[in-house]
C-alpha cells in the first residue's frame, strides 16, 4: 500500500415487468455462496463509493486490524463509534486505553498501518447471511478534541478501499469515497427489513409473480436488502436465488419508500 489518498454466474434477467419495473433473477454466487447478479445492465444499482459510505455510517459491525495487535480481543479492536471527516478521512472512537489507541501513541513518524474491516450481516434470518464486507487500509494517527472524556479519537487516512458485497467485488478510490453520500435509507434499512418480514410476508412472497417462468422456484421469500433503488428478496428452497426488485424511481426517504413498496406489491396483486 502506498501513502496516497471468483465468481461463477448462471442468471436470467427480465425487463419491464409492467411501465416501470425491473427485475434480475441470479443463481450468481460468490466465494462465500451468496447469490449475485451477473447483469447488471437490467437494475439500478448505487456505486462502490456509495456502498461502502453507506457500511461506514451504518450500523454493521466492525473490527480496527492494526499490526502487533494480533492478541488483543476482538471487543478491544472495535470501534465505540466511526464517522467520515470533512475530508473523507475516519474517525474512529475508541476507550483512552485501548490497545489501538496505544499503539498509535507510541507509532513512529505518524506511520502506524492500519485497516478497518467491516462485516454488513442480514438483519433477518436466511442462508449466506453476511452480505457483504469492506476494507479501508490506511495510517493511524491520534485526533485529540474530538472524543469525550475517558475516549479517544483516531484518525484513518485512506488509502486504499475495498468492497465485496451482493453486488460483487470493487474497488474505491479515496477520492470517490470522500465525495459519496450514503443511502438516505441506511438509518431504517434494518428495521424496515424486519418490518417487512415480520408483517407484510405474504406481499413479499407475492413479488414472485414477476418473475414469470421462475415464479414457483423457492419455497420461502425473504426480504434481504433495502436500498434507494430497491428490494432485494433471497428466494429459499431446492434452490436459492435472489430476485432485485427496481423501484419506479429513486427514493430520497421514509415516505417516498411508502410509495415504491406499494407499487411493488400493487404491480405483484394484479
Amino acid at each position: 500500500m502506498s501513502r496516497r489518498g471468483n465468481t461463477t454466474h448462471v442468471t436470467d434477467s427480465t425487463q419491464n415487468i409492467d411501465a416501470h419495473k425491473a427485475v434480475d433473477k441470479t443463481e450468481v454466487r460468490s466465494d462465500r455462496g451468496q447469490p449475485r447478479p451477473s447483469r447488471l445492465e437490467s437494475v439500478q444499482m448505487p456505486s462502490a463509493a456509495v456502498r461502502t459510505r453507506t457500511l461506514v455510517q451504518s450500523t454493521c459491525s466492525a473490527v480496527l486490524l492494526v499490526p502487533g495487535l494480533d492478541g488483543a480481543r476482538p471487543d478491544q479492536l472495535t470501534p465505540l463509534a466511526r464517522s467520515v471527516g470533512a475530508d473523507g478521512e475516519l474517525v474512529l472512537v475508541f476507550p483512552a486505553d485501548a490497545p489501538p489507541v496505544r499503539a498509535a501513541t507510541h507509532a513512529q513518524d505518524d506511520e502506524l498501518a492500519a485497516v478497518l474491516e467491516l462485516t454488513d450481516v442480514a438483519p433477518v434470518s436466511v442462508p449466506h447471511r453476511i452480505r457483504g464486507r469492506a476494507w479501508i487500509s490506511g495510517w493511524l494517527t491520534h485526533a485529540p478534541g474530538l472524543a469525550e472524556r475517558g475516549l479517544m479519537a483516531l484518525r484513518l487516512e485512506i488509502g486504499e478501499i475495498s468492497v465485496d458485497d451482493l453486488w460483487g467485488a470493487s474497488s474505491v478510490e479515496p477520492a470517490e469515497f470522500a465525495e459519496a453520500s450514503p443511502d438516505p435509507l441506511v438509518g431504517y434499512e434494518v428495521e424496515l427489513l424486519q418490518h417487512l418480514h415480520a408483517a407484510h410476508g405474504e406481499q413479499v412472497d407475492q413479488l414472485r409473480s414477476l418473475l414469470g417462468e421462475r415464479a414457483s422456484e423457492g419455497t420461502e421469500a425473504t426480504p434481504l436488502a433495502l436500498d434507494r433503488f430497491g428490494l432485494r428478496v433471497r428466494f429459499t428452497g431446492a434452490q436459492c436465488f435472489d430476485a432485485r426488485f427496481d423501484f419506479p424511481e429513486p427514493v430520497d426517504d421514509v415516505v417516498g419508500l411508502r410509495r415504491a413498496m406499494h407499487a411493488l406489491f400493487e404491480a405483484a396483486g394484479t
